[in-house]
């Protein structure tokens, strides 16, 4: 039996390319792969299993260190850019207005998940397609196929895992999804083990938590390493192809939720995180994110908080240098899509689940949308690539900014306040239950660290 992302070819085959991405040479790997592929499939496959066997065991001896792109929490901040200024002790929001932009991001997060959620995979000129069949571009609401050509819906079938429940006629909640799940999941950690989780308490919540099969790319890899007694970090570098794909960037969010003003705690917490199933600017995704969305609590000004998170991964990195190449774009002279064009020009060689190319996708949406939910999130699903990944990302982000009473009910009202799961003990939760849970793990925290600063007065 062939399982995606664990197929020995398949991984030989990305293998090259990763290499490749990242400035290594892999002409004689290459050479090899073409070989292998020429030979009959069962053997194929046991002899790329076999090459990449020996490529883990000569990155073992040294040869996965890098200056720019290093993988340890110490070296991705000596390598990182900071801003003048430390990072501020803002003054705690009260306990209304943090529910309210925390409720804000869950329900800014599914709504933009959802309005990507039935198109994932499809890229810009077959989603232009479907919607001017049924003259809905540009897009402004969840999809329909509501006057849609049966020739449209023969070509572009929606996604099988919730397609249908995601079009704008059948929604009656959030479907489950993994952009979600994670986050729930991530709740669920910290709620077990508060701010000094580790790496392996979040590998261990996803043994116990999460079906193996709901799991794709760097993450199916990273759960069968940890069954195969590969700890962390080696549980993301170990036949790993995917290891700076977007599924580590996924999983940002709950991080910054937890981290109000606080960036560098959130892309610490982001670090720990990552690191079970990717490398490189696969963390960087994730930790980037995640400080925005901890900035987000106390600024509105995208760009501003762009420079913030760029502040907390290394500066040399592919990813912030992607970043910059979208902030120096004259976005107030351009259209959307030539915002788009301009960004498949730099970042269009990379996969459509690539760290990079979608987080260079995300901030030009936020920054164009400049905290319009709908602007946000439409735009960035009409870019294609991971659609469902980087609407719930953009739209996280605003609906942080804005809180909750802020959002339009054209996009809150279908979700219900409800959400599926394969999670265990999720399904069916509530938005605002899920909120009230966060905002106890914050005045957990913060109880905690205030009760260890009485102590150490007492015994001084």
């Amino acid at each position: 039996m062939i399982i995606r992302y664990l197929d020995p070819l398949e991984q030989l085959e990305f293998e090259i390319i990763q290499r490749t991405e990242q400035g290594d040479d892999a002409s004689e790997l290459s050479n090899a792969f073409k070989k292998i592929q020429s030979q009959p499939l069962e053997l194929g496959s046991q002899n790329a299993r076999q090459l990449l066997i020996e490529l883990m065991a000569t990155d073992k001896q040294g040869n996965r260190s890098s200056l720019t792109e290093p993988d340890e929490l110490n070296a991705i901040m000596d390598a990182a850019k900071p801003i003048n200024a430390p990072e501020s002790i803002r003054t705690p929001l009260n306990e209304a207005e943090l529910y309210n932009r925390i409720l804000g991001g869950w329900l800014g997060r599914s709504a933009g998940c959802l309005l990507g959620k039935p198109v994932e995979r499809y890229q810009r000129p077959s989603l232009r397609e479907m919607l001017e069949a049924n003259n809905t571009w540009p897009l402004d609401n969840y999809w329909t196929q509501d006057g849609m050509p049966e020739e449209i819906l023969t070509k572009y079938p929606w996604k099988r895992r919730g397609g249908l429940a995601s079009l704008r006629e059948n929604i009656q909640y959030m479907p489950e999804d993994d952009d979600l799940n994670y986050t729930m999941l991530n709740l669920h950690v910290f709620e077990t083990h508060g701010e000094n989780f580790s790496s392996e308490d979040v590998g261990t919540a996803w043994l116990a938590k999460l079906p193996v099969m709901e799991l794709f790319t760097a993450e199916r890899v990273a759960y069968f390493n940890l069954l195969a007694g590969h700890d962390a970090p080696e549980s993301g570098l170990y036949i790993n192809p995917f290891r700076e794909w977007i599924g580590a960037q996924i999983r940002a969010d709950l991080w910054g939720y937890i981290s109000p003003g606080k960036p560098q705690r959130a892309a610490e917490f982001a670090w720990r995180d990552a690191r079970l199933s990717h490398s490189r600017n696969g963390i960087y995704g994730e930790m980037f994110f995640a400080a925005l969305i901890a900035e987000a609590f106390y600024g509105s000004d995208i760009r501003t908080l762009v420079h913030a998170a760029l502040a907390c991964v290394p500066a040399e990195s592919r990813f912030a240098k992607a970043i910059n190449i979208v902030l120096e774009f004259p976005l107030k002279e351009m259209q959307w899509e030539q915002v788009v064009d301009e960004i498949y020009h730099h970042f269009g060689h990379y996969h459509w689940v690539h760290t990079i190319n979608n987080a260079a996708l995300t901030v030009a949406a936020l920054l164009v949308g400049n905290g319009d939910l709908e602007k946000t999130i439409c735009n960035v699903v009409m870019g294609g690539w991971d659609t469902d990944s980087n609407g719930a990302t953009a739209g996280s982000i605003v609906g942080i900014i804005n809180g909750a009473t802020a959002l339009p009910n054209k996009w809150i009202d279908p979700l219900n306040n409800r959400i599926r799961s394969s999670l265990g003990g999720f399904d069916n939760a509530q938005f605002t239950d899920l909120a009230t849970r966060t905002v106890a793990v914050i005045q957990s925290s913060s109880n905690q660290k205030s009760n260890a600063a009485v102590s150490q007065v007492d015994d001084f």
